[in-house]
């Protein structure tokens, strides 16, 4: 269950604790909590070249096909799209691909039948540089390879919105990795600043913005069966990303609008 954030929860001052926990240091419980959860964690995986590699790996094994170099660099050609409703249609979807010689080849990203059954993966200080924009993301996840959430911390005290705003900004920044990488296919964004969690659906840019009222960017809280709202990190992915929950949650349509 999950319930809209009103203003007042978005915007009023935090309580300042008496330890301020650093970025990193929130950063680093996120990725144990999320080991402790069976996600492998991938420091190996820093930048667009190794991305791809492992969703090479991870395509070629649930699709049981070997392609060849000129193969895939068509396939990435053909999936990677500026439209986040044509992406999330090819996430959840059976597609097709001809060969070099030929032949049809019909392919999914992610394991359809069951969504526990593949591979979650966690990376963190992910970097992105394309021809106009240089960006930094801090925590990825992926399912079978595919980057799915992007999960934005701040430091204690300073408020998530901060982190929204980023985002925001990196969706407008021309020539963004969001439209010209693998990561057109990511659905959910996470901010976060461990006491105070928030989460919000990806969308087109047009569609992608918000202002004072949060008019145009629905961000909701995670709340229980009683409706009482999980707002701590740890108990937020205890609840909303364990791997067959997520896998749940990314398979229902989460792009709010097509077009």
């Amino acid at each position: 269950m999950s319930t809209p954030s009103t203003n007042e929860s978005c915007d009023r001052p935090p309580d300042l604790p008496s330890l301020v926990a650093s970025e990193e240091a929130i950063e680093s419980s996120f990725i144990a909590k999320l080991q402790s959860l069976k996600y492998d964690y991938r420091p190996d995986i820093t930048n667009r070249a190794s991305l791809e590699k492992n969703f090479r790996e991870r395509f070629e094994a649930l699709n049981r096909v070997h392609l060849t170099d000129a193969e895939f660099a068509r396939l990435l050609d053909e999936i990677i799209t500026p439209d986040v409703f044509i992406a999330s249609k090819t996430l959840r979807s059976i597609n097709a691909f001809s060969r070099d010689d030929g032949t049809p080849l019909n392919y999914m990203l992610v394991n359809l039948k069951d969504w526990c059954k593949n591979h979650f993966e966690v990376i963190k200080q992910f970097r992105i540089n394309t021809d106009y924009s240089h960006h930094r993301y801090d925590v990825i996840l992926l399912i079978n390879g595919v980057p799915v959430v992007q999960v934005e911390l701040k430091t204690l005290g300073v408020n998530p919105r901060r982190a929204m705003e980023q985002i925001v900004e990196y969706k407008n920044d021309s020539g963004n990795g969001y439209t010209k990488t693998l990561l057109c296919f990511l659905q959910l964004f996470i901010v976060s600043n461990r006491d105070r969690t928030y989460y919000f659906a990806n969308n087109n840019a047009r569609h992608f913005a918000f202002n004072a009222d949060e008019r145009f960017l629905p961000v909701y809280e995670f709340a229980d069966e009683g409706n009482q709202k999980i707002t701590h990190l740890d108990e937020f992915s205890e609840q909303f990303l364990k791997k067959c929950d997520l896998g749940r949650t990314i398979s229902r349509y989460m792009v709010l609008l097509a077009g």
